[in-house]
Parts: C-alpha cells; structure tokens; sequence
C-alpha cells in the first residue's frame, strides 16, 4: 500500500529497471488516488505490465527537469492535470487565484498557462522522435478548433499547437493501453484510425463514413459557421451511433474517431481496485501535503457518465450521457481500505459521481442503441422511459452505513432532486435526511426564470420548491434541523435583466441570501460557452442573448446579493433600467430603499439562506464565485464537475 509510482531515477534503481516505457508529465502534484487521472493512468498501465513514472509539475523553463526520468521506451503522456489549467488560476472576472488545491500547500504559480501546450513543447524538445500524447480535461475539452475565454480567440485544436501525435478525450483508460500496446509491437501510425477516444492528424481523410465540421478558418471568421461546427460535433458523441468527426486545421485534418466504450462493470471495478496508496506523495509533507485529496481522501466513485445533460457542464462531452457504475462489492471493499486506514475517522465524506443519485442507464435502450440524439432524458421534462428508479443507490448507502467502523456516510455530490420528484419518492429523501445529510444538503437549481432554466437545460423553480417542501417535511418529522443549500448562476447565455430580477424576487420571497455568487465561465467544450460565444443557440439556430459587458455581468450579479450596501448602485441601476422602480422603496416587495440607508444586515440563517458552502468552480469551471481571492476550483473535473465535482471529471 506505500508503494507509489516512480518518481525519482533512484527508484527506478531499486526496481532494476534501466528505462521506462512511459514519462508522464503532470500538471497537478502527485496524488496516488482513484480521483486523480495522473495516478489512475499511470496505476492501470502499470497493471498492464509497463513501466511508468511521474514528473509532477517540472519546472516548465528547464528543459532539463523533463529529462529527470530518461528517455521512454515507448511515449512520453502530457497532462495539465484534473482541471483546464486556465480555470485553475483564473476567475471569471479573468483575476488570478491566491490558491491551487492540486499543488503542494495549496500555493498558486507551480505550472504555466496552458500547461498541456508548454509541456508538450518542452518534451518534444526534450526527446523530439518520442511519440507523444495528450490527455485529460484541457486536452479533451479543447480538441476542436474552440472559444478561448480567457484569449477571448477561438483558438486552434490543442493536438495542431501542442504538435502531439495523439489526443486522447474522455477519460482514458481503454484508449491508453490500446495505444501502448500499439507502440509496443510497432504498428502505432497503422493503428491510429482503428482505436476509439482518440484524435490525431492526417492530410487526407482516412474514411469515408465521417462528418465533416466547418474548418478552423472558417469558424474562426463566421460565428455561425462555430455554431454549426459545434452541433456537428455534439450531435457525434455517443460510442454506439457516433461516427468520425474531421476539421480542416490548414492543409492537415483533425480527425477524432469515434468515441471509447463504456467500461463494463468489471472494468470500472478493476480500475477503482487498483493498489493506490489514497495518500499524496511522501516529499509533500513538510508543506502540508496537498489539499485537494482532503475531500476525497474518504470518498467513493461509485458512477461515471451522467444523463443530466447540463449545458454549461462538461461532462457530457467528456464522460457522456451514458452511466458505468461500479459493483456493490467492489465499493465495499474500497470502503474497508479507508476504514483500515490510520487517519481514518468513521465517516465516508461522498458516494456518488457527476450526479449521486444517477447509478444506472436513463434507460435500458441505451445499452445498445446510445442516447438519443436530439432529445434530453431528465429536464427540461423528463423523458417518458426515464429510469427513475433508486432501489441500487439505496441499498448501497444501507450496507456502506452497516460496515463496521463507519459512523456517517455523506451524500455531497450532486443529487439530481428533480430524478427524486420523477421516482415521486418522499421515501429516498427521509432516508437521505436521517442518515446522509450533514447538516445541509447542496442542490443546484441554477435558476428560477423558465426561459433561463430551459437554456441551462434544468428543471424550472416548482421542482426545486416541491423538492424544498419535502427535504423541510423529511426533517420536520425527524426532528432535525437541516438546511437546503441551493446554487444560482449569474449571467448564464439567455439571462437577460429581467430574469435576473426574478431571481433576486424568489430569493427574497424565499428568505434566501447567497453568501457566495456564483458566476458563470464559458470553458471550451460546453454547449452554453458556444452559446455565450457566438449569441446563437446552436441546437436550433435561434439566437440568444448574452451578457458579456462587465456592468451588465455585475448588475446581474448584484441582483442576488441586494441587501449588500456595496452592491446597492448597481442594484438601483438595474432595476430602473428594467423599468422596475416598483422594487425601490419601504414596502415588504422592494428589494432596495430609496437611498442607502447604513450597512444591511444580513438575515439569520434559516433554511434555504445558508449558502455557506466552498467557492467552488463547478463542473470543470462552468462557474466561479465573485469572492475570488479566496475561491478555488472545484474537484472535477476532472468535473461532475456541483458544489463538487471531487476530481471525478477527467482524464
């Protein structure tokens, strides 16, 4: 159980080994946990018999530092870590984060802007006639031609800038041993049209079942030609009707193959059973270790893939639509690995993945046919085959509850309440409040505004209001006193003034105060940063409006916070702008008085008012708390992405 991944040449000594086959190169520290994609690639080539080593954030100016480890055998692997390195240090508001929680100590500033590209450069220059090849969640979500926030560009595929023979998108794991074994017995270039998950360049096209997209030079001079570009592409994704994707870059093709299979339950057992020491690397200690496995260290993924389809999450084109989950078994056996651990405390922090409360396929058609193309399985509506069923979720949570040693297991993913309100089931949200609750329980309405909530494709406020009605009905016959904790978004693509007033009105009807505004960020690969980008709904064309003005963006966010006295100009503002002056006085519907008058005191927390929860970017980035100098990423990314996404996003 002490044993890590090769990280030093001294190691590589003590197993007798002269070269590796595999260097890969990590932007995040090293962390020898399941939800960390370094250490699970690096553990499942390794059960595959390759030899592999780690240098976790080189110094990126020496080209020196990527030579540490020798020449490898076979590839060298570049991976920016569990979050696109760009959402790593900066907010929405573009201001650089104090802190990186996938760093030792948690200090900012131990790797470069866009990692994936720096790093691949300086192994190339390192060894240039070593194949090399890119993967996790800035790599995947940035393997088309794609809107940069942070450049404010739409920049080119990362496989044309980073000069990679291969990208890998999605999570990695079938994909990274087809390759190695390709590598090991000579036939790589051959094999690059025939292996799933994976992108690569070609003068010509390879085949002639394929889809070709808009080029970069088109999409980066006509913004509906990005649109279409990207409902091609998303229209692709799935791994049973999905076909070959290509895009002109110059005189060269992007060509992305269709995407991996889904692993088998025996596969995701494997992976997850694999001999992680779950601790961070021994040379972190004296400062501190690494904060980012604090809220994973005690955590299981019990699922992958989520049907929820969220337009500003990244999950869907990096994990998909379609669920893997894990047998009871092999999560018992995870559970009782953390139990025998010394700083073991008694409780399971997490069960779940993207969305907890998603343990199987949306529905049995998708085993063999895929998701729908076109269609939704949860929200707006949800769909008339959706599975709604929680029996497997339950039964789960009732034996991790009974193993010896634990006192509490949590649910802090994701939960899905409008799945809960699908299964009509008061029976799921009684047990989850007497046993899986801590207190308060994070759910992400996002919104309240209809038109809003359809943009986000999310269910609208009844849902969230009946499901409130029933987690306060739950606690009430317990007698607990528990609080729902909701997230709402500003300046989503399609929130206009207006609907920024409605929510400002529900929460104040609702007796709600956001201590923490959430913001959203147009990462590459969503569906609602094409929107954001090009002001176009892509799935129909239809336009959409966007706040991208900073005042605009600011009026928005102020609405949700009106009783802050700082905010109290913008407020005013907006609602005179809205034509909303009926907002502004001393009656119990006005949101602001006529004039500041002192500092606002904010309400007592009641339920529904304590959204004191960690300024999270959730989802790989899709979000971004104002309160920037002290916020940080969520875990997710490699995503599923929620108040946390605990690293579960990506490869």
């Amino acid at each position: 159980m002490d044993r890590f991944l090769v990280t030093e040449p001294s190691e590589m000594k003590e197993r007798g080994w002269a070269e590796l086959d595999f260097v890969l190169i990590s932007g995040d520290a090293y962390v020898d946990h399941p939800s960390f994609a370094p250490a699970v690639i690096g553990r499942y080539l390794e059960s595959k018999g390759y030899r592999v080593g780690i240098i976790d954030q080189p110094d990126w100016n020496d080209v020196e530092a990527f030579k540490k480890l020798g020449k490898p055998r076979l590839a060298s692997l570049v991976t920016a870590g569990n979050l696109d390195s760009m959402l790593n240090k900066f907010t929405a508001a573009k201001k650089i984060r104090r802190q990186d929680d996938y760093s030792p100590g948690g200090e900012a500033g131990h790797r470069p802007d866009r990692a994936t590209l720096v790093y691949a450069n300086r192994m190339k220059e390192a060894y240039s006639d070593v194949p090399l090849i890119i993967g996790g969640i800035e790599a995947s979500l940035r393997r088309f031609g794609h809107y940069d926030y942070w450049s404010d560009t739409v920049r080119r595929s990362i496989l044309v800038d980073s000069k990679a023979d291969v990208l890998i998108y999605g999570m990695g794991e079938l994909q990274i041993v087809e390759l190695a074994d390709a590598l090991d017995q000579g036939r790589f270039k051959e094999s690059l049209p025939s292996i799933r998950g994976i992108c690569y360049m070609a003068k010509e096209i390879p085949t002639i079942d394929y889809v070709e997209c808009p080029s970069f030079e088109e999409i980066k001079a006509d913004k509906m030609a990005f649109a279409d570009a990207f409902r091609m592409q998303y229209d692709e994704q799935d791994p049973f009707y999905g076909r070959i994707v290509v895009q002109k870059h110059g005189d060269r093709y992007l060509v992305q193959n269709t995407p991996a299979l889904p692993l088998t339950q025996e596969e995701m057992d494997g992976v997850y059973n694999l001999p992680y020491t779950r601790k961070w690397h021994p040379k972190y200690d004296d400062k501190g270790g690494v904060p980012a496995l604090s809220e994973v260290q005690f955590s299981l993924v019990s699922q992958r893939g989520c049907f929820g389809s969220c337009s500003f999450c990244a999950i869907t084109n990096h994990q998909g639509r379609i669920i893997q989950n894990r047998s009871h078994e092999s999560l018992l056996d995870e559970a009782q690995t953390m139990i025998n651990m010394d700083n073991f405390k008694g409780y399971i922090h997490d069960v779940g993945g993207p969305t907890a409360n998603f343990r199987h396929l949306a529905c049995d058609k998708q085993a063999v046919y895929g998701a729908c193309k076109g269609r939704t399985c949860a929200a707006p509506e949800p769909c008339e085959n959706l599975n709604t069923n929680h029996d497997d979720y339950i039964a789960l949570l009732r034996k991790l509850r009974k193993l010896k040693g634990v006192k509490k297991v949590f649910v802090r993913s994701g939960l899905r309440y409008d799945y809960v309100l699908a299964d009509n089931n008061k029976d799921f949200v009684r047990e989850l409040c007497e046993f899986h609750v801590s207190g308060q329980l994070k759910v992400a309405p996002e919104h309240v505004s209809k038109r809003v909530t359809n943009m986000m494709g999310k269910a609208g406020k009844e849902e969230f209001l009946t499901f409130k009605s029933w987690f306060e009905e739950a606690n009430k016959k317990l007698g607990k006193k528990q609080y729902l904790v909701p997230y709402f978004m500003s300046s989503h693509p399609g929130c206009a003034l207006e609907d920024a007033i409605e929510l400002a009105e529900f929460l104040r009807d609702q007796h709600m105060y956001p201590e923490q505004v959430q913001d959203f960020i147009p990462t590459p690969g969503s569906l609602s940063t094409c929107m954001y980008y090009t002001g176009i709904n892509p799935l129909d064309g239809k336009p959409v409006y966007v706040a991208k003005k900073g005042r605009d963006k600011a009026k928005q966010r102020a609405l949700m916070q009106y009783k802050n006295i700082e905010n109290y100009n913008l407020v005013k503002e907006a609602l005179i702008e809205a034509n909303r002056r009926d907002l502004i006085g001393f009656g119990p519907e006005c949101l602001i008085p006529p004039r500041p008058i002192g500092r606002t005191n904010r309400p007592s927390q009641s339920s529904g008012s304590r959204n004191s929860g960690k300024n999270n970017d959730r989802r790989n980035g899709r979000q971004s708390s104002e309160k920037s100098s002290k916020g940080r990423p969520s875990r997710n990314g490699m995503t599923k992405s929620r108040p946390s996404n605990k690293s579960r996003g990506g490869r």
